[in-house]
């Protein structure tokens, strides 16, 4: 009997969860320029995804 391949299932849940993210994206950006509302590159309502490394952060001299 063959080894389950843990990487590949991984990676296809990965690649399914981008793919259902960038449709909710398109989805949004779709409904934003319905209601006729500016759509401004780089700017996400919802992004869980923020890398906040300098959240709590202080820089010292």
């Amino acid at each position: 009997m063959a080894k389950p391949n843990y990487k590949f299932q991984k990676r296809q849940k990965e690649m399914a969860k981008k793919k259902k993210k960038e449709e909710k994206r398109q989805r949004k950006l779709a409904k934003r320029l319905e209601d006729g509302q500016e759509y401004v590159e780089g700017v996400d309502d919802d992004d869980d995804d923020d890398d906040d490394a300098g959240e709590g952060a202080s820089e010292e001299e």
